[in-house]
């Protein structure tokens, strides 16, 4: 751990790893919340594994057609809104199953990933970051992105908050309300797409939906309020990442799963010390 902190302080990529962190647990405890008390975990992760088909899309342009300006993380934000885009509408307006539109999207993307990939000359090294993330490689203009997100994330959610936490607890009420409970649903699923891109900068596109639910999802224990849960879930995530970075960095391990391992234990620890503590007052009774 202070062999990272001195890192810190004299090297301007672990600065940026920090940064990144921080700037990111803001957009992993805000969306975090609405996907973990909404539950449509299943379709974040859906939207994360699509995620490579985009990115697989824009390194072959990039570098088999020379489009030396489209980078990978544009073709990802695109997969990643059309894939929450496909996915509303299918839940809104189809009679198919929505896990299996989720099952879907999910392996098309994947397979369209590999097969770009594939196509693409050369060893597309940084596609292999993205699945499992390069935190520490995260550069100036990446701090930009992630500074924009939070800000358009909070803006946003300041603006529905109350009709976010409407369709999020009670959907049925928020009808009554004159909500429009469809727009509402969908934007939710924009906000995750794009938190979903940010994260995999992070932990990859493999360990993204860890992230993006542990923290909230702990959160959710102590919290009385859903702004409580997304603040204590913002720091919550931020501190598992500092540790991870921390832990990560003597033995050169891989930060991003380390991070997801924290965060892991960090959970079940709280689950089990819960557990306990409610085992002890009923008296011992199961």
């Amino acid at each position: 751990m202070p062999e990272f902190w001195n890192a810190v302080l004299t090297q301007p990529l672990a600065r940026n790893a920090v940064l990144a962190a921080l700037l990111l647990s803001v957009a992993c405890g805000t969306v975090g919340t609405y996907v973990v008390v909404r539950r449509i975990t299943y379709i974040a992760a859906g939207v994360a594994h699509c995620v490579l088909g985009g990115m697989g899309a824009a390194r072959y342009l990039q570098v088999a057609l020379g489009w030396g300006w489209l980078h990978p993380i544009y073709g990802a934000l695109v997969a990643a809104l059309a894939a929450a885009g496909i996915i509303g509408w299918v839940s809104l307006n189809s009679r198919e199953r929505e896990d299996s539109a989720i099952s879907a999207v999910w392996s098309v993307g994947m397979a369209l990933g590999v097969i770009f990939i594939y196509l693409t000359p050369g060893y597309a090294s940084d596609l292999m970051g993205y699945l499992f993330g390069n935190i520490l490689l995260v550069t100036g203009s990446h701090l930009y992105i992630l500074l924009a997100l939070d800000v358009v994330i909070m803006v946003i959610v300041a603006r529905w908050y109350d009709e976010f936490e409407a369709v999020c607890f009670d959907e049925e009420y928020a009808r009554t309300r004159n909500i429009n409970v469809n727009r509402i649903y969908i934007l939710l699923l924009a906000l995750t797409a794009l938190t979903v891109v940010a994260l995999s900068m992070i932990v990859g596109i493999v360990l993204v939906i860890a992230l993006l639910t542990l923290p909230a999802a702990l959160a959710g224990r102590f919290a009385g309020s859903l702004a409580q849960m997304m603040a204590l879930a913002a720091v919550l995530c931020a501190l598992f990442c500092l540790l991870g970075l921390g832990i990560s960095y003597g033995p050169d391990l891989p930060a991003g799963p380390v991070i997801i391992v924290v965060a892991g234990a960090c959970y079940f620890l709280a689950s089990l010390l819960f557990a306990l503590a409610r085992y002890f007052r009923s008296g011992g009774r199961a």
